[in-house]
C-alpha cells in the first residue's frame, strides 16, 4: 500500500516528440510487408553495384562500354539498322578510309547506336579537319561531312619546321616536300600571326619575291630575312607604311640589292642602313686612297 502511494506520487513525464517518432517506426518496419525475394534481389543488386565499382576503380570501364556497344551494334545490325553507305564531302587531303577511321565508323557500326557528337569531336582532333558536320540518315546511312584547313605556310620553332594552316595549327609536324614553295616564319608566337605578316607581303609583291624567312623578334616585331643575307628590321607598328618605303627605295636606288646587310626601318621617317663586312672594307680603304691623294696633291702644291 505503502508502495503504490509511493508510486502514484511519481509526477508523470510525457514523451518526447522524437521517442513517439522512434515508436512508431518501429512499427511501421514491424508491419512492414517483405515481397518474396527480395533478399535474392538486394543481394545480386550490391553485387552489381559493386562489381560497376571494380571496373570503375580499375580503368575498365572503357573496354566495358566497348563490349557492350559491340552487342548493342550486333543487334540493331540484325534487325537492318547497320550502316550500309557514308556519303563524305569537303576531303581533298585525307582519304575515306582516313576519315572513316577518325569517326570511328567501322563495317559493323550501327546506325542506332553511333553517336554523332563523338565522331564530331574525334574527326575535329585532327589538325586536317577544322569543321565537321555528321549526320544519321535512318535505316542505314550515315552522312559526314568536313572542311579542311589549307596548309598556309612554314614555322620554324626549336631547329624544326612544320606545315601550319593560317590559324597557326600545325598540321603536319614536319617538313613535307610538298609545302616547300610556302613562306616561312621563325620565332615563338610567329603561328599566330602568319597571316598578318604573309598578308603584307603578298600586297608588295617585288619584297615577297626575295624573302627567305619572316622572324618574330621578342614576339612584338618582324625581321624580313632576305635571300641575299640582308636583315630588314621592321617597326612595332605601321609595318605597311615600313614596306612601302622599302618598296620605293628599291625602285629608286636597288637598295635590296646593294652591298649591305642590315636595312633599318624601324623609326618612322629614317632608313638606316650598314654595310657588309666586304663593303665596310672596301668604302674604309677608298677614304684612305682619297686622303693619301690629297696629300700627295698638298705636298706637289
Amino acid at each position: 500500500m505503502a508502495a503504490q502511494q509511493a508510486a502514484s506520487a511519481e509526477p508523470y513525464a510525457r514523451p518526447s516528440a522524437w521517442d513517439f517518432w522512434l515508436r512508431r517506426l518501429s512499427v511501421r518496419i514491424a508491419n512492414l510487408h517483405i515481397p518474396r525475394h527480395a533478399g535474392a534481389y538486394a543481394t545480386a543488386l550490391l553485387l552489381a553495384a559493386t562489381g560497376l565499382y571494380g571496373v570503375q576503380r580499375g580503368g575498365h570501364w572503357p573496354a566495358l562500354n566497348g563490349a557492350m556497344l559491340a552487342f548493342g551494334d550486333e543487334m540493331a545490325n540484325a534487325t537492318g539498322l547497320q550502316v550500309r553507305a557514308v556519303r563524305l564531302t569537303g576531303n581533298t587531303k585525307l582519304s575515306q578510309p582516313e576519315i572513316l577511321e577518325a569517326a570511328g565508323i567501322s563495317p559493323t557500326t550501327s546506325v542506332l547506336f553511333f553517336d554523332p557528337a563523338a565522331a564530331r569531336t574525334r574527326l575535329t582532333a585532327n589538325p586536317w579537319i577544322a569543321e565537321a558536320t555528321v549526320q544519321k540518315l535512318y535505316p542505314d546511312q550515315l552522312l559526314v561531312e568536313i572542311v579542311e584547313r589549307e596548309a598556309f605556310a612554314l614555322w620554324q620553332r626549336d631547329g624544326k619546321i612544320a606545315v601550319i594552316a593560317g590559324d597557326g595549327t600545325v598540321i603536319v609536324d614536319q617538313l613535307d616536300s610538298r609545302f616547300q614553295h610556302l613562306p616561312l616564319v621563325v620565332g615563338r608566337g610567329a603561328e599566330k600571326r602568319v597571316r598578318e605578316i604573309v598578308g603584307l607581303m603578298n600586297g608588295r609583291p617585288a619584297i615577297a619575291s626575295n624573302v627567305r624567312a619572316a622572324v618574330l623578334v621578342a614576339e612584338r616585331r618582324w625581321t624580313l630575312v632576305l635571300k641575299n643575307g640582308i636583315d630588314v628590321r621592321l617597326p612595332d607598328t605601321d609595318v605597311d607604311q615600313a614596306l612601302a618605303t622599302l618598296t620605293r627605295l628599291d625602285a629608286e636606288k636597288k637598295l635590296m640589292t646593294r652591298d649591305v646587310s642590315m636595312i633599318d626601318l624601324r623609326v618612322p621617317g629614317r632608313v638606316t642602313v650598314r654595310l657588309s663586312e666586304e663593303a665596310f672594307r672596301a668604302h674604309e680603304a677608298a677614304l684612305k686612297e682619297r686622303q693619301r691623294a690629297r696629300r700627295r696633291t698638298g705636298t706637289a702644291t
